[in-house]
């Protein structure tokens, strides 16, 4: 070692660098009901999901609902006994096969239906379930969600469901686990009294008036639907309408708002196809064209059902009317309407199979926000917005959460996953490649549910680039490298440190006005320079902290 790395690693081996303290969790204990949500357990492995036709009906009065469910399936293997989830306070009231009632063994919010024979691996069969009982009521919607039962400004029921991560069995009977999605799409039939309107996912084809003087509301979807993106809407809605000449043709894009909010939608929802032609540009091609585009006004604040993204942002721009950002380039458009509509590529195209990979979802999808930005108002307003949002970054704990027990990780993959990903497109340094890599990301996994692996092994190969330690580092880590350095007598010492062992990021600095990429490892580095007393700035877009031993 020269003079240098002997300086370099007495100097390192003084400091110790006092990260941003991490917060220590309890363990959790998970019970057998986590696992039977979480996991795919036998009774759910042995069958794949073709289709569902699901009719419910809402009786605002009670807040009860009652309905059924029609399931088809495939058999891959043979099986006697099938798993169909559906939560307390509801009932399952009846399951039949071919006209015949079949025994239901109940675990909770699982029930394990005993089929009248073993099932012959190829054969496509079909199950009717038949539920009822008054939903779980959400607390806090979207968050806490449920049924929220509300009345708009004219005493109208206004009423939406929401269920991302309590589940979609919280008010219909479904095969709550993301992996599976039914293959041919879903029929959803909503009854409601007659002076209401039932918005819900895909297509209306139908409405009918009944005899009880109620209506029937007749949605289709097309494509493939993640379990929590099935909703339903209820009020006194009216509709407006539009075209979008976006990359597969002519888009339908449908506005479902209250009637008092009708003048005030036209005007605040041209947001919508200029979201459109952002992220198509980002992104590719929407991925549900057959299935067209809804914004739907909603009592809480939104969420991105598949072809249904609801909105209940008040008609304001940002973030209930503040810049997440704090740089007031959050403020130029509606943050719901540009998230939840992100969502159609990650979430709704895209799909975690296990939530302990969400991140998927809301890393990608807040960092639409920043492309969003940047292809309006320039790459720097994009880069800004992104690193404005760091402030909510806490560190905590890992974005990654436990596999199997439906377990969520840290909430920082809002923040953290779109600074993760402005990082490393900082990295590869070639604009158009990376947005290749993003585009080529929803063709490679159009429609599908993936793993956080498969998304790491796509970008790696498209990039070229070695991001095992990367991802281990920003995912799997709740620490933030630092860059420690100290420039001495003409050369400049550095490595990461606060890190994982294999971390080996290059950065982006500026030595004395020259941009330079370093490539530091844990172990010490040594960099001639022109000068003793140079200056050293890390690239600001790379999500790490810098130190300088020298204090200076």
């Amino acid at each position: 070692m020269n003079q240098y790395g002997i300086v370099a690693a007495f100097i390192f081996s003084l400091f110790v660098f006092s990260a941003q303290s991490q917060e220590l969790f309890s363990a959790r204990t998970y019970t057998r009901q986590d696992s039977l949500r979480g996991s795919i357990t036998p009774e759910r492995q042995w069958w794949d999901l073709l289709k569902y036709e699901l009719s419910v009906t809402v009786n605002p009065e009670n807040q009860s609902i009652k309905g059924a469910n029609l399931v088809r399936y495939k058999v891959l293997k043979s099986h006697d006994v099938l798993q169909i989830d559906l939560q307390q306070p509801l009932t399952i009231d009846r399951v039949s096969q071919d006209g015949a009632t079949l025994e239901i063994k109940h675990e909770g919010n699982a029930h394990f239906i005993k089929l009248k024979k073993q099932q012959v691996e190829g054969q496509i069969n079909t199950v009717a379930i038949e539920f009822s009982g008054k939903p779980h009521v959400a607390k806090n919607a979207p968050w806490d969600g449920g049924f929220t039962w509300n009345k708009d400004a004219n005493g109208n029921p206004f009423i939406a469901t929401s269920c991302q991560g309590i589940g979609a069995s919280l008010w219909w009977p479904c095969k709550d686990h993301m992996y599976d999605e039914p293959d041919n799409g879903m029929s959803i039939s909503v009854n409601v009294p007659k002076n209401l309107i039932a918005v819900s996912n895909g297509r209306l084809k139908k409405e009918t008036q009944e005899k009880d003087k109620t209506k029937t509301f007749s949605w289709e979807v097309i494509n493939p639907i993640n379990n929590y993106g099935v909703n339903i809407n209820i009020g006194d809605y009216v509709r407006f309408s539009e075209k979008y000449q976006g990359e597969k043709g002519l888009l339908d894009m449908d506005y479902w708002v209250l009637r008092s909010n009708l003048e005030k939608a036209k005007v605040h929802f041209k947001d919508a196809p200029r979201m459109m032609k952002a992220f198509e540009h980002w992104f590719g091609p929407y991925p549900f064209y057959e299935d067209s585009y809804k914004l739907v006004e909603v009592p809480y604040l939104g969420m991105e059902h598949q072809s249904s993204v609801t909105y209940g942002n008040g008609f304001n721009s940002g973030y209930k009317g503040r810049d997440l950002s704090s740089t007031g380039w959050g403020l130029k458009w509606d943050y719901i309407i540009i998230h939840e509509s992100g969502h159609e590529w990650f979430a709704n195209n895209i799909t975690y199979k296990d939530i302990a990979d969400m991140w998927i979802h809301e890393g990608f999808t807040m960092y639409s926000e920043s492309l969003f930005v940047e292809y309006y108002y320039g790459k720097e307003a994009g880069a800004e917005y992104t690193r404005g949002v760091r402030l909510g970054i806490q560190n905590q704990k890992p974005l990654i959460g436990n596999y199997d027990v439906n377990s969520e990780g840290s909430s920082d993959m809002y923040s953290k996953g779109n600074n993760i990903l402005h990082t490393l497109r900082h990295w590869l340094q070639n604009d158009e490649k990376w947005r290749e890599a993003l585009r080529g990301l929803n063709k490679e996994f159009y429609h599908q549910t993936v793993a956080t692996k498969q998304i790491e092994d796509y970008l790696a190969k498209s990039t070229g680039l070695n991001l095992t330690a990367f991802f281990d580092q920003y995912l799997r880590d709740s620490r933030v490298p630092v860059f420690e350095y100290w420039v001495r007598e003409g050369s400049l010492l550095y490595r990461w440190s606060n890190c994982i062992n294999s971390f080996d990021m290059p950065i982006k600095v500026t030595i004395d006005g020259k941009e330079k990429i370093l490539y530091p490892s844990t172990q010490p580095k040594v960099e001639k320079l022109d000068s003793k007393g140079a200056s050293v700035k890390v690239d600001p877009n790379f999500y790490v902290y810098s130190f300088n031993l020298m204090g200076n």
